[in-house]
Order: structure tokens, then C-alpha cells, then sequence
């Protein structure tokens, strides 16, 4: 089954449409590589997405331990390298929207290296994770 298709707009943007659920993301080339910027670049959400795999291989994790994470958040930094121009280091900072006891940290550490973008990755991307817990309101 096919899962997206994406047309090129012209301009260096392109929008791809998610075919199961018909939704629609645009990409736009960075400002630093000849584009306008106005949206995600490809590079962009190569990055994120491992952001949003960590946050929903958590997810996973903590409905099963009954741990509402609703609120926490990843903070993404991309690194690029020239020659060839490739990502070079991706940085996550998974901010949790509450305390949590440390053995639940460390669980969820654990279960965030599972993660299948960032298997999926090649090993010469630096992956970066940095857990910050939260507090109690």
C-alpha cells in the first residue's frame, strides 16, 4: 500500500499528501540552500521525526504503565555537514510535562533507543537525547 505522494510545487517547495488520512505537509528548501524557508525543509523533518517516534515509542510505553505523559515535549536541532551536504548530528530534548520518578526515566530512556527512525538512521548521523524531567505543578 502506498503511504504518501508528493508533487513538486515548483519553486523548491513540494507538498506530500499522507493517502490514508489526506493530510498535507509542506516542504520548502532552507534559506540556506537557495529556498524560501516558509515551511519544513526535507532535512527538517528527517529530524523531527525521529523526534516524534521518541515521543510516541513513549507514548507506547507509558499507556501501557499507566503514566499520562499528555504535554511533554522534543525540542529538535539539526546539524548540517558539507561535502556532502548531509545531516550530520540530530539533538533531542524530551521535556517532560511532569515529574516522574527516576526508574521511570530510565525506562523510558531505554524505550526511546527503540525508537525505528532512529534505527532506521544511518550510524554516521549523530543521535543526540537529552531527558529533562518535569515538575509538578
Amino acid at each position: 500500500m502506498t503511504t504518501s505522494k508528493v508533487t513538486y510545487q515548483g519553486d523548491l517547495r513540494t507538498t506530500a499528501i499522507h493517502l490514508q488520512s489526506n493530510n498535507e505537509i509542506i516542504t520548502d528548501a532552507p534559506t540556506d540552500n537557495h529556498g524560501k524557508g516558509e515551511a519544513f525543509s526535507p532535512t527538517d523533518l528527517l529530524a523531527t521525526s525521529l523526534a516524534s517516534c521518541i515521543l510516541t515509542i513513549i507514548g507506547i510505553k507509558a499507556e501501557a504503565m499507566d503514566i499520562d505523559i499528555s504535554g511533554t515535549t522534543a525540542e529538535v536541532t539539526k546539524v548540517m555537514a558539507t561535502k556532502p551536504r548531509r545531516v550530520s548530528e540530530i539533538h533531542v530534548v524530551v521535556n517532560f510535562s511532569k515529574a516522574l520518578h527516576e526508574s521511570t526515566l530510565k525506562r523510558f530512556y531505554k524505550t526511546a533507543l527503540t525508537c525505528p527512525v532512529g534505527n532506521s538512521l544511518d550510524p554516521a548521523i549523530t543521535q543526540n537525547l537529552v531527558f529533562n524531567n518535569g515538575t509538578e505543578a
